[in-house]
């Protein structure tokens, strides 16, 4: 599909659901490797392509932590940001909604106004370089230790950077068992502080996440919301309030959620007339871009430049820009 490919690397992109440390690529990570030895980490490109096949969510989780503890000063973090913007720049990327788990960091000692500083200085140096606009959505990571609730709010209100446009929910979903009124309780407090709640549901769980992150988080996007084709309630809910689906279909593969593309519900969303958005969640983990996932729609679902065209405006519309920002991109969507 020559044509079709080249249409798509020409395609202005916003990609709304991608993580910090997920979107570190190869090169990013075997710098900080480098710079912090003696971790579980490979320090060799090949060896570090090994580290990256997943037998099963909880084993990318482990993955993931491990590539997360080399994140330990502020100068990482920026590490982190710019090498995800310079990668999303080649693909026509003009637009991300980057998210971090500052709890993480906290962790590891970084204070907290240092991760709004390095956020904020790189942030700029973003735009100016890459010509890339990054904005961030901070999330509870469910299944970490410590007051990760308490303190993932902490840093929104009391630290927040100031590209700072959501408050999210991720880790392994059955980890939020016990904690559902603490959670509902932040994201009332982060609703009010004037963040969009913008949390995961429905990814390794049925369709009841994704009505508590509707009924219990005021969700105004889902974070893949894979499982809502199983509630036809719950299908003709999203359908009625076009709530947007941060759909991320190789992701859900190398995380054991489907068993391979054919069998993802996309193609299902979309003929039930749901809100669906193309992302890529952690791409260099999982051999992907977000470039990537819109072949992905040509070459497994069958979408065409009218389809394509039509997630990558969706994008934009489920997105925290502006009203000049969002049209920017949507004329360049439209003459591509």
């Amino acid at each position: 599909m020559p044509d079709l490919y080249a249409y798509i690397d020409a395609l202005p992109k916003v990609e709304l659901h991608v993580h910090l440390v997920g979107s570190a690529s190869v090169p990013t990570v075997l710098e900080l490797a480098r710079r912090h030895p003696g971790g579980p980490v490979p320090t060799s490109e090949d060896e570090l392509r090994a580290f990256y096949a997943f037998r099963d969510f909880p084993h990318f989780a482990e993955v993931y932590m491990a590539v997360n503890a080399l994140v330990r000063e502020p100068e990482d973090v920026a590490t982190l940001v710019l090498g995800t913007a310079r990668d999303l720049a080649a693909q026509n990327v003009r637009y991300v909604e980057l998210t971090v788990t500052p709890h993480s960091h906290r962790l590891v000692g970084m204070p907290p106004a240092a991760i709004t500083e390095a956020l904020d200085l790189a942030a700029g140096q973003a735009r100016e370089r890459y010509g890339v606009q990054v904005a961030y959505v901070f999330d509870i990571p469910a299944d970490m230790p410590g007051d990760f609730v308490g303190g993932t709010l902490d840093q929104a209100l009391e630290h927040p950077p100031e590209a700072l446009i959501g408050f999210g929910l991720g880790g392994i979903e059955q980890a939020r068992a016990g904690h559902t009124e603490a959670i509902r309780d932040a994201f009332r407090a982060a609703r009010a502080a004037g963040l969009r709640s913008l949390p995961h549901a429905g990814e390794m769980t049925g369709p009841e996440t994704i009505w508590e992150a509707l009924d219990g988080l005021g969700a105004e996007r889902i974070g893949h919301g894979l499982s809502c084709v199983q509630d036809p309630k719950l299908v003709a809910r999203l359908r009625e309030t076009q709530i947007p689906l941060e759909v991320c279909p190789t992701s859900n593969v190398c995380t054991g959620q489907i068993p391979d593309l054919a069998s993802h519900p996309l193609p299902r969303m979309l003929e039930e007339g749901l809100f669906v958005t193309l992302n890529s969640d952690d791409p260099p983990m999982f051999g992907t871009t977000l470039t990537g996932e819109y072949r992905v729609a040509a070459d497994t679902f069958g979408l065409g430049r009218e389809d394509l065209a039509a997630l990558a405006r969706n994008a934009v519309t489920a997105s925290s820009l502006d009203g000049p920002g969002k049209q920017a991109i949507l004329d360049g969507i439209a003459a591509a």
